[in-house]
């Protein structure tokens, strides 16, 4: 058996290595499906814990001194719904109403998706 050496072996050796970008746009999807998780997980609780406060005010409607409260875990919940509609944009994810679908986002959340907190709230 001949072991092969000279510039056209090495040609081909180098072709059937997996170049580096390929790593790299691994790490960045690994990375890309990290964050949509964590964003995801992150939505999930911001409703609970709205659904939790609407849940302990359902016999009445909710009085006037818990109204911040509760706009304050609405505005909460339209953040984290913002991070992950901004996080699935990035991943090339455009279409938002399966989000709104499977986690049953209300709509006042939606409408205020993406609106800075005041400083007041």
């Amino acid at each position: 058996m001949r072991l092969q050496t000279g510039p056209h072996y090495i040609a081909a050796m180098s072709r059937d290595l997996r170049p580096p970008v390929d790593i790299l746009h691994y790490e960045i999807v690994q990375e890309q499906a990290s964050a949509l998780g964590r964003m995801g997980r992150a939505l999930e609780q911001a409703l609970a814990r709205l659904r939790e406060f609407d849940a302990a005010h359902a016999g009445s409607a909710t009085p006037a001194s818990m109204q911040p409260a509760r706009h304050k875990l609405v505005v909460a919940a339209g953040q984290a719904l913002w991070m992950f509609v901004v996080q699935r944009e990035a991943t090339g994810l455009r279409d938002s109403r399966n989000i709104m679908r499977t986690y049953n986002v209300p709509a006042e959340v939606q409408r205020c998706m993406g609106l800075a907190p005041s400083k007041q709230a």
